[in-house]
């Protein structure tokens, strides 16, 4: 029997996250960038450890600390299970959640429990759906809009731009044109926040200027350094085919390493930003490579509003430990905080960071 559009992408969605969990696909020609960057040390920080506030504001939400959980999972069986656990985390620490790409969703109902099993697991924290570019390129309609938002009760929708990653996919779509166009349409009719994110190689700031001005309200640059989903999707077009005949050898390295490194992507934002007052509303999303609370508040001291994770948060909740990681990113996060003289997240954005030489 032929098999469905909605059973292709189930049995895609669980290979991605079968690799991401056992197979080496991060990036191995350069890292976040964040590393490169030091808090400047205030030995008399004029406040208390355990008075800190965490507490961070996103697109109109209060947060309990400035993470969020990233888009991963959703669309197959096992996913239910994955997405409840994932929320039920995100509820207790008080911090958003993303769900992975609905295109399932709208091929079939087979597995939209495991999308809306978030918002029944996660009632009062905020919850993104996700769609991908090659979609929202194609065309969606105000029912598969409606669709996307009303299945998880979102908060806002987050459109996952993926060039490099369709580039690789051996059944990926690479048709981009109109994209923008039809960005602007969705941001000026869906009646919720819409984020822009890349997975992986980063948004560049002139990126951001027109994605900012097809309406969006946020972007996510999940920049270069952490999973590379080129490599990911090279995985299992090998797996398929056992050899890799469409690019030259030379050439695949750096294709597989293709990407604007985390950092680069913040620095650049944020001086958008500052030059042009019109962009200053815009928020930010740090992701692409985050291991720790302490990449997250050199992420928001480089310009970011909030962190977000996928793979360690995926890897954590494999291995039982996804609770005991956000409190220990808490304390890192705290301990950063501490030693810089910060008692709040809007201090942290002023607190003084340098390159290191």
């Amino acid at each position: 029997m032929q098999e469905t559009s909605a059973t292709i992408t189930a049995e895609r969605k669980h290979s991605h996250v079968d690799i991401c969990l056992n197979r080496p696909v991060c990036f191995d020609r350069q890292d976040t960038g964040l590393g490169s960057w030091r808090f400047e040390h205030n030995a008399a920080p004029e406040i208390d450890f355990e008075e800190i506030d965490l507490t961070a504001e996103f697109l109109g939400h209060t947060l309990g600390m400035p993470l969020m959980i990233s888009s991963m999972t959703g669309g197959y069986g096992d996913a239910l299970a994955l997405n409840r656990a994932l929320a039920e985390a995100a509820e207790r620490f008080r911090i958003p959640l993303g769900v992975g790409s609905m295109r399932q969703a709208l091929e079939g109902r087979a597995h939209r429990e495991s999308f809306s099993i978030v918002r029944s697991s996660a009632p009062s924290v905020p919850i993104f759906a996700n769609i991908g570019a090659p979609e929202v390129a194609a065309g969606l309609s105000r029912e598969e809009l409606s669709t996307l938002v009303g299945l998880v009760e979102a908060d806002g929708l987050i459109v996952h731009l993926n060039p490099a990653q369709e580039l690789f996919q051996p059944e990926g779509s690479t048709a981009f044109r109109g994209l923008l166009d039809r960005l602007h349409d969705i941001t000026a009719t869906i009646g919720v926040p819409v984020i822009a994110k890349e997975v992986g190689c980063g948004i560049s700031a002139p990126v951001a200027q027109k994605l900012a001005d097809a309406g969006v309200s946020a972007i996510d640059v999940a920049g270069a350094g952490g999973i590379s989903w080129q490599k990911v999707e090279e995985c299992r077009y090998l797996d398929r085919f056992g050899h890799e005949e469409r690019f030259s050898p030379s050439a695949l390295d750096e294709l597989l390493n293709w990407g604007i490194p985390t950092a680069d992507c913040l620095t650049g934002i944020a001086k958008l930003k500052e030059k042009n007052p019109e962009y200053r509303p815009l928020a930010v999303i740090a992701s692409g490579g985050i291991r720790n609370g302490l990449d997250a508040a050199k992420s928001i001291a480089l310009g970011a509003d909030i962190a977000a994770s996928a793979q360690h948060m995926l890897k954590a909740l494999h291995s039982g430990t996804l609770e005991e990681t956000l409190r220990t990113w808490q304390n890192d996060l705290r301990a950063a905080m501490f030693l810089t003289g910060s008692a709040s997240i809007a201090q942290l954005k002023l607190a003084p960071i340098y390159r290191k030489p």
